[in-house]
């Protein structure tokens, strides 16, 4: 796993640890970007962290791009001597698998789809080896995620899957975008899932819905009167499935500002993970059982 910097024009120094998605290029990743932080090198105005990179923007008239590449660089070392634990949470998320809002608009764009014939779902389950929808829902949910970055659009989450590589699910976005998306629609492209924080264009496959607001510029649920965005780098995820029926109900507690997200606190062991991944996972979502 070899670093890559480039300048990204006059103000910006991109750094990628990896071509490929992976928790341990995330981890060194997010320390080296802290490291930057951390380091308060003075003319640097913005660090932005994605999911195996980040990009740092500074003032030319402070700092030359030479010099910022050189503190940039030297700063490597603690990204690869720190430890890779986090302090963070498990949340459990509630998802209406198949439900009508997505129907409905992945239907209208069927021409823009791999496969005109079907669901979202149909092709997803079909090109990952399933027998059918129901098992590669199962598979979805089954397992925890975990929230590599945040960004696209405001609140969104990546979520990237906390199982071995083999069996990680992988699904290609659509041909061409769509121009509307269901607000709290639950997709998926490449390797990731996500959660569109609001109505818009998307080409992720369409899955389902939650009905549990993620972001909220007027603050008013309680869960998010600290921040209107939910979800942070470092969070990790469970799915729950849910019927119709649970779905109205938490929305009219949504509505009623009573709903309250199922949550744990929780630390995270990249060494241990990669060590046990079964293990880890039911230990987390242990913690999440009892809370």
């Amino acid at each position: 796993m070899k670093t890559r910097y480039t300048y990204g024009g006059d103000e910006h120094i991109y750094v990628e640890m990896d071509d490929e998605m992976s928790l341990d290029a995330f981890f060194k990743s997010l320390s080296m970007s802290n490291a930057v932080r951390d380091a308060k090198i003075k003319g640097v105005t913005e660090i932005c962290p994605a999911n195996a990179s980040f990009q740092v923007r500074f003032d030319p008239d402070v700092i030359s791009p030479d010099e910022m590449m050189k503190k940039v660089k030297e700063l490597e070392h603690r990204a690869e001597d720190a430890e890779k634990r986090l302090k963070t949470r498990i949340i459990e998320i509630p998802v209406y698998y198949q439900d009508p809002w997505t129907h409905e608009t992945l239907m209208r764009f069927r021409e823009r789809h791999q496969d005109p014939s079907g669901t979202d779902l149909d092709y997803a389950a079909r090109i990952n080896g399933f027998d059918s929808v129901e098992a590669f829902i199962e598979a979805h949910h089954s397992q925890p995620w975990f929230v590599s970055m945040v960004g696209f659009v405001a609140g969104l989450p990546f979520l990237y899957q906390l199982v071995e590589r083999e069996k990680q699910l992988q699904v290609p976005k659509y041909l061409r975008p769509r121009t509307d998306t269901p607000k709290l629609t639950v997709g998926y492209g490449g390797c990731f899932s996500c959660i569109y924080s609001v109505r818009g264009a998307g080409g992720y496959q369409m899955f389902g819905v939650t009905p549990m607001p993620i972001f909220d510029p007027e603050q008013k649920q309680s869960y998010l009167s600290d921040f209107m965005v939910f979800f942070k780098p470092g969070d990790i995820v469970k799915w729950k499935p849910i019927d119709r029926a649970e779905y109205d109900r938490i929305l009219a507690e949504v509505e009623a500002d009573t709903y309250v997200p199922r949550i744990a606190e929780v630390d995270f062991d990249l060494d241990a993970f990669n060590a046990d991944m079964p293990g880890t996972n039911a230990k987390l979502m242990e913690a999440l059982n009892v809370a």
